[in-house]
């Protein structure tokens, strides 16, 4: 990559991480689910422990700690409220039987979803300079366009990459399940497009195909990450200058305790992921306070598209 006038970096594109990035996602989820178990604790009267080790077999199974039809799926649930195959007992409908634990975990995410300080200010200033703006996350489809139309960053990021939806319970449409109507959930200028399933960072190869999908560079680019292992390592191994968000680093907060026993990482991931440090890994550049920081260390350039033979 090529060094600015002023010494710093440069650079055409900007990929860039979402939780714990751009918005504070342990915090957002600690509400949210905490609530949502709170709740299910005392409607059920199933305890907390029990209710955290079948979260966590449902997370392993989905591929996500969000998972949106967790309570259907719950076995201590099933077990209390779903007939035996000889009983002529009618089923419960589980979603309407907890409906307060669903509103709880709804109300808290929409009261603790916003941006850094600094994030929205800087995307404009990098996007005013003519750069690409991709955001690259783990999360399902759902909910990263969810975030990105609630934090109002449709239009300051130019791509959304995401890995696609999890599949949905057996007999139920998108259709069914949303309250709204479709374009209610389409991003308008951003585009979303799907990373391949089962693909999960740190592998490179994802990086760069995203790269190669919109005509950019490793050399004109630079990945921002708060995760060594998943977002460092993986920039380095693609060819890309690196920025360690350390300011969004949660391993020890409070809340990541709780994350940890109901998590869809796998035992080797979280191994990993917990037991690396910046000397393991030595990132190019840190921000330490916040987002804004980036421009401290990356002049931006205007990206240009490659020709297209006719």
């Amino acid at each position: 990559m090529a060094a600015g006038t002023d010494g710093r970096s440069s650079a055409t594109v900007l990929v860039t991480d979402m939780d714990n990035t751009l918005f504070d996602w342990l915090a957002m989820w600690q509400a949210a689910f905490g609530a949502m178990l709170d709740r299910l604790v005392a409607d059920s009267g199933v305890p907390r422990a029990t209710l955290e080790a079948e979260l966590y077999a449902i997370h392993q199974r989905h591929g996500t700690t969000e998972y949106a039809f967790a309570i259907q799926e719950l076995p201590s649930l099933r077990a209390r409220h779903l007939p035996r195959a000889d009983s002529n007992a009618e089923a419960v409908d589980l979603p309407a039987r907890y409906a307060a634990a669903v509103d709880a975990y709804r109300v808290m995410r929409r009261r603790t979803l916003t941006l850094y300080p600094g994030v929205r200010d800087t995307l404009r200033v990098v996007r005013a300079a003519g750069a690409l703006v991709i955001a690259y996350t783990e999360s399902r489809a759902y909910y990263a366009d969810y975030r990105v139309r609630t934090l109002e960053l449709d239009g300051a990021l130019d791509y959304l990459y995401s890995l696609p939806d999890h599949a949905l319970p057996d007999g139920l449409t998108a259709s069914q399940i949303r309250r709204y109507p479709p374009e209610h959930y389409r991003l308008r200028s951003t585009v979303h497009r799907h990373t391949r399933e089962g693909a999960w960072k740190p592998d490179a190869s994802v990086l760069r195909g995203i790269l190669g999908d919109v005509g950019a560079e490793p050399a004109e680019t630079v990945y921002v990450g708060d995760s060594l292992v998943k977002d460092v390592a993986m920039a380095q191994a693609a060819g890309v200058v690196d920025v360690f968000a350390r300011y969004g680093d949660v391993r020890s907060r409070p809340g990541y305790d709780v994350l940890r026993r109901v998590t869809h990482w796998t035992p080797a991931m979280m191994a990993r992921s917990e037991g690396i440090r910046e000397a393991d890994v030595r990132p190019t550049h840190v921000l330490g306070e916040g987002f804004a920081e980036l421009l401290d260390h990356v002049e931006f350039r205007r990206f240009t598209p490659p020709a297209t033979g006719r």
